[in-house]
């Protein structure tokens, strides 16, 4: 950069918005000459410890993700734009009005790990100290909960152990139901980078297991029997810290005793592995002191996740493998501020500051509050609480940066429940989602970029997330909506906070408020932040809590000294019995449906899907399904598929790979019903939790599968206004299309949308054209060229504004790339040009660098032999490192080939 552009680039230091490994970004502001828009360029922030300057391929693409395109930029009351006076005024009536006619349980807050600390802190002060009532649940419920509570059993709180430091210093590493080459890349890097062996407890295969030295393809739900087992081997062949034990821990003979009877025979018979892996992998974890175990959405989103995270710890409480370098049962977050919200309470069993809801709590934070109206008692959790709008029980629902009508189980019947609540406000930064078609008041939030605040991360690090732009259209930060409608309920002084900083200091406070050993010692203490100043909050540090005053610099690791936050600083073995999966299969659905997050993508696709480039590994719902099953039941790789289960049906793309094992399917979680048809994963689940922490089963669903039979496929390219207008068409049922249309989805392109259609019969293309752009009167140009593999139309205006090529075979269809560039360009003087000579597509495996999966094993086949050797050829794998468990895969695969 030039001496005389420095001046004109603007650095601010933040962090990512995606998953809680909190990794801090840098986001440079350059200006352009004569003044046209700033261009962001986005880097990993080399100072900060989560990642020391490396990011993942989402985070490298945040620049891509910016923009007002699709914004919610005015609030919207019954589908009409309003100003923010009637839209708050709203808000506040209707929930004074439903409070004072049917009581404070009759409205509920559903928030976000999307949301900044202070959000989320604001909120949860509201409701449960001024409104009066527990019921504000959050997303996080869907992946963290179980995880919390059974961190809570045994050790006393929701607090994680471990730090990323001890996945550099391990000897072993232990992941369980967690695919982190893919959903946390930057700690996969740093396990791969450390030289640990690593071991996969996963059902099925993925770029994580590709990469391991071990791969355990246990029967889905089974974790807990093959932890029963470890600690009965662990007891077996004397690896226990009999010391550690009678010194700091509790009821391990009853828990000793129910995992008895786990021997390795019947562990190996329950969980469907081979004994000799699995001695290998209990003789592994006996004989390496340095072990981490590593876990995720596999282990917590279970009918009985909260035992299953219990099996795990027991076995580190049992080899005193807690507290120590290396060691430690490590729960990774799913969201970037997952265990913020958790710190404020958000989840509707807690209190603010990790209080529970007794006597001495409600009495303590009523008091630091100076609370009109303290909830006497836990809410509503997420399933509960939607069951509650259903059943008219809560009448009045603020959902803030979260998209229930896709997320939740049983995701349509959330959808219908919510349409006939009688207020539903959302807070949001899109115009468009599934939870926004269902709301009466629709609220414009900031979103990332914009908002300044907290987060923290997994390994308990606080991290600021900083704005670097102007606050778009009529845009407002969560926590000042929240504080203005806090003061037209009568509440203004307890909520007349001037900024962020002022939020922040007195959550700090909070958190030191009577934390002590006579009054009720608890974790989470940021006590000797309560003074930070504005200066100070703005160029905050990142720290680990506790951070007060015996540990003003923050505390890397907890329970070094063995002292628990127990009542009686004891940790507490948990004797697990083994359970099964609540949704088991039955002759009408035979197969258990799994399913999870891909590489690129992110929650349900509202900033991801706005980039581009995201879209190239993988752009449609998709369907993963072993050969075995496709032979049975009739299905052709990348042939679309109907997976149905008792509550409702989803359709993707068969994907058929040996990583499933027989009998199982995986669909990935980022599609919804505003994307494509019939696309929404959790829409299939039952609504089955577990008891303790309230998490649904979202990974074990009974389905069954069948071709979704098309005449033929058609790839449309459309202006945006055009594009809006055929996507409202097709979400309003409209009935020329529904005769043709089979199944749809969208993707955003430059200038407009491209949508992949499946046809269910010949279309009458100019019928449909006609009627697509009936609104705007304009005449069509209508070619038809045959080629070998297929027939291709274009039809089109002098302003080409619509592209039509059809195929019986999807995969013959053109390159997409080579077609979206023609949307913007000037119609060639022949315009039958743009159907010939444009290669088929090619499946992207390095977004970063435009690599596709063709380049690749092409280099194989010229003698490339290491993922480092096509790096340097093509340049795959060296920009974000996302991509290199798949090439390896690629290059395991073409050589094995080679050599056979």
């Amino acid at each position: 950069m030039a001496l005389t552009e420095l001046f004109s680039a603007r650095k601010s230091c933040t962090t990512c918005p995606y998953c809680g490994v909190g990794c801090g970004v840098a986001a440079t502001q350059e200006s352009q000459p004569g003044g046209g828009e700033a261009v962001i360029r986005i880097q990993g922030d080399e100072q900060h410890p989560a990642n020391k300057g490396k990011l993942c391929v989402k985070g490298s693409s945040l620049a891509d993700t910016l923009g007002n395109h699709g914004r919610l930029l005015k609030p919207r009351l019954h589908g009409e734009d309003c100003d923010w006076e009637t839209a708050l005024d709203y808000a506040a009536s209707q929930f004074r009005e439903t409070i004072d006619t049917y009581g404070p349980d009759s409205v509920a807050f559903y928030l976000s790990g999307q949301l900044l600390t202070e959000d989320y802190y604001v909120a949860n002060k509201l409701m449960k100290g001024f409104i009066g009532t527990g019921n504000v649940d959050t997303n996080s419920r869907l992946c963290m909960s179980s995880a919390v509570a059974a961190y809570k059993r045994a050790l006393g709180a929701d607090a994680v152990p471990c730090n990323y430091e001890d996945l550099d210093e391990a000897e072993l590493v232990v992941l369980i139901g967690s695919n982190a080459a893919w959903t946390h890349p930057i700690l996969f890097q740093r396990m791969q980078a450390a030289q640990a062996k690593l071991v996969v407890v996963d059902p099925r295969g993925s770029a994580t297991s590709e990469m391991a030295d071990m791969h355990l393809a246990i029967t889905p739900g089974s974790d807990a029997a093959l932890f029963n087992g470890l600690l009965h081997y662990l007891t077996e062949f004397g690896a226990l810290d009999q010391g550690f034990i009678d010194n700091h821990t509790e009821n391990f003979s009853d828990t000793l005793y129910a995992a008895a009877e786990w021997t390795p025979e019947k562990v190996a018979d329950y969980c469907a592995v081979d004994l000799d892996e699995l001695l290998a992998f209990y003789e592994l974890f006996r004989s390496t002191e340095k072990t981490t175990s590593f876990y995720s959405q596999g282990v917590n989103q279970s009918s009985s996740g909260t035992d299953k995270n219990n099996s795990i710890i027991n076995c580190h409480l049992a080899t005193g493998r807690i507290g120590k370098p290396g060691c430690g049962p490590f729960s990774i977050t799913g969201q970037p501020n997952a265990m913020g919200g958790r710190e404020v309470g958000g989840l509707a069993n807690m209190l603010a500051a990790h209080m529970d809801f007794t006597e001495d709590n409600i009495d303590r934070v009523g008091r630091f509050w100076n609370a009109a109206k303290m909830a006497q008692g836990p809410g509503l959790k997420a399933v509960e609480l939607f069951n509650a709008v259903e059943s008219g029980q809560i009448k009045a629902v603020w959902i803030m940066a979260t998209n229930p009508a896709v997320s939740m189980p049983d995701a349509r019947r959330v959808a219908a429940a919510l349409k006939k609540c009688p207020t539903v406000i959302v807070s949001d930064c899109v115009a468009d989602t599934d939870t926004a078609r269902c709301a009466d008041l629709l609220l414009p939030a900031t979103t990332w970029g914009e908002k300044s605040g907290t987060v923290t991360n997994s390994e308990r690090r606080i991290s600021r997330q900083k704005s670097f732009l102007p606050k778009p259209g009529e845009a407002r930060h969560d926590w000042e909506i929240i504080c203005d409608v806090a003061k037209r309920l009568g509440y203004g002084e307890a909520f007349d906070y001037q900024g962020p900083a002022d939020i922040f200091r007195e959550h700090a406070a909070l958190s030191g408020f009577e934390n002590n050993r006579d009054q009720g010692r608890r974790a989470f203490d940021i006590s000797a932040l309560a003074t930070i100043s504005d200066q100070e909050y703005n160029f905050f540090t990142p720290l680990q809590w506790p951070v007060n005053a015996a540990n003003p610099n923050g505390t890397a690791r907890l329970f070094s000294d063995g002292d628990f936050y127990t009542p009686n600083g004891r940790a507490r073995f948990v004797a697990v019995d083994p359970q099964c999966p609540k949704q088991e299969t039955r002759d009408e659905y035979p197969l258990i449906m799994n399913s999870g997050r891909l590489r690129d993508q992110w929650h349900t696709m509202t900033r991801t899907g706005r980039a581009r480039k995201l879209l190239d590994h993988s752009e449609a719902p998709e369907v993963h399904v072993h050969p075995q099953e496709a032979q049975e039941f009739g299905i052709e790789d990348a042939q679309l598929v109907r997976v149905e289960s008792e509550k409702g049906q989803f359709f993707g793309r068969a994907r058929v790979t040996a990583s499933q094992k027989p009998g199982q399917l995986f669909a990935p979680i980022h599609w919804s019903d505003s994307l494509a048809h019939n696309a929404t994963v959790s829409a299939l689940a039952l609504p089955f939790t577990d008891p303790l922490s309230g998490q649904p089963e979202l990974k074990q669903v009974a389905v069954n599968i069948a071709p979704l039979n098309a005449h033929s496929y058609a790839c449309l390219l459309l202006r945006t206004k055009t594009a809006e207008e055929l996507h409202s068409r097709l979400q309003a049922g409209d009935k020329p299309l529904r005769q043709t249309i089979l199944h749809w989805y969208r993707v955003p392109v430059e200038g407009g949308y491209r949508f992949e259609l499946a046809l269910s019969k010949q279309p009458d293309w100019q019928a449909i054209a006609d009627n697509l752009f009936a609104l705007h009167g304009k005449q069509l140009n209508r070619q038809r060229l045959q080629l070998p593999s297929g027939e291709r139309w274009l039809l089109h205006s002098e302003q080409m504004e619509l592209l039509v090529f059809t195929s019986a075979d999807w995969q013959t269809l053109p390159d997409r790339k080579t077609l979206e560039d023609a949307l913007n360009k000037p119609l060639p003087a022949m315009p039958a040009q743009l159907l010939q000579n444009v290669p088929a597509g090619a499946q992207m495996v390095c977004t970063c660098l435009q690599v596709s999966r063709k380049q690749i094993e092409a280099a194989i086949a010229d003698g490339a032999a290491s993922v480092d050797e096509l790096g340097e050829l093509l340049g795959c794998g060296t920009n974000c490192g996302s991509c290199k468990p798949e090439i390896s895969a690629l290059l395991n695969t073409n050589l094995a080939v080679a050599v056979g």
